[in-house]
């Protein structure tokens, strides 16, 4: 996804890590119920039998407590992730003079993929990939899947139609964040959000409750908090969304799509920001 317009101060270091004696929620799950999540993912869905075979067999569980690192940029890269359970954040730092700086650019959930960009050039991380809840990953390490790919190139097409996929949706959310107005930005990004984000096979499957913050979406957005918390009112008063304790509840979706490609916050025909 694209950066924000602005930058946001980083939380302090301390804030960014698990307590130690926190426990994952997810040790009790085991890898063949990670499997049936990702296996409803479009992606996954479409692979050749061989590769999709391949890759499962490489697999390993991955669990993250909320706030435990994934990786950090300029890591080394050790593998590509799916998501089961749980999100992650995806952000990038900068050094500005004396200040450190973040920007949020994302937040992935089941059944999405990520690292595989270093799969194709073997570069270093180009950004942090913290825990926003708990997680449960499988992760698929990238030095023998690339002896196998490499080994097998008929399988490399799919693979790079996992990155291209990710670069249709991050040049659509630019042009959405520089030509829309700050209220249909909001709806646009909680309808893709509320459908998965289109990872799932099934269409149809949507989420009524979002992972995320009123901070978390302004800073994904690039607005400030206060101008999102009014847009989110607005949504709220007309009955199409639940603002709830450190997430959104959608509460009828077909509206806030319809909202969204028109710009309206409100049933009464309202004008966005």
């Amino acid at each position: 996804m694209p950066p924000t317009q602005d930058l946001i101060p980083s939380p302090k270091p301390a804030l960014a890590l698990a307590p130690p004696a926190r426990k994952r929620s997810f040790e009790h799950v085991g890898t063949n119920d990670l499997w049936a999540i990702v296996q409803a993912g479009r992606w996954f869905r479409g692979l050749p039998p061989e590769l999709a075979a391949h890759m499962q067999h490489m697999a390993q569980p991955r669990l993250l407590s909320p706030g435990e690192w994934l990786f950090r940029r300029g890591d080394a890269p050790c593998g590509i992730y799916a998501v089961a359970r749980g999100s992650l954040s995806i952000s990038g730092t900068a050094a500005l003079q004396e200040n450190t700086r973040t920007a949020l650019l994302t937040l992935i959930e089941a059944p999405s993929w990520l690292g595989e960009i270093a799969l194709f050039d073997g570069a270093p991380r180009t950004h942090d990939a913290c825990a926003n809840t708990a997680c449960a990953l499988l992760q698929i390490p990238i030095a023998p899947l690339r002896e196998w790919l490499d080994a097998t190139p008929q399988h490399w097409q799919p693979m790079a139609l996992l990155l291209t996929h990710k670069l249709r949706a991050s040049l659509i959310a630019l042009e959405e964040q520089t030509v829309l107005p700050a209220a249909q930005r909001i709806m646009c990004r909680l309808v893709q959000m509320a459908m998965g984000n289109e990872q799932w096979a099934d269409r149809s499957r949507t989420h009524r409750e979002l992972a995320v913050s009123q901070e978390q979406l302004a800073r994904m957005l690039g607005l400030s908090r206060q101008t999102t918390n009014q847009i989110l009112q607005e949504l709220q008063l007309a009955g199409w969304l639940q603002l709830r304790r450190g997430k959104l509840e959608v509460l009828d979706l077909p509206a806030l799509k319809a909202a969204a490609q028109t710009g309206r916050t409100s049933a009464n025909d309202r004008t966005g920001c």
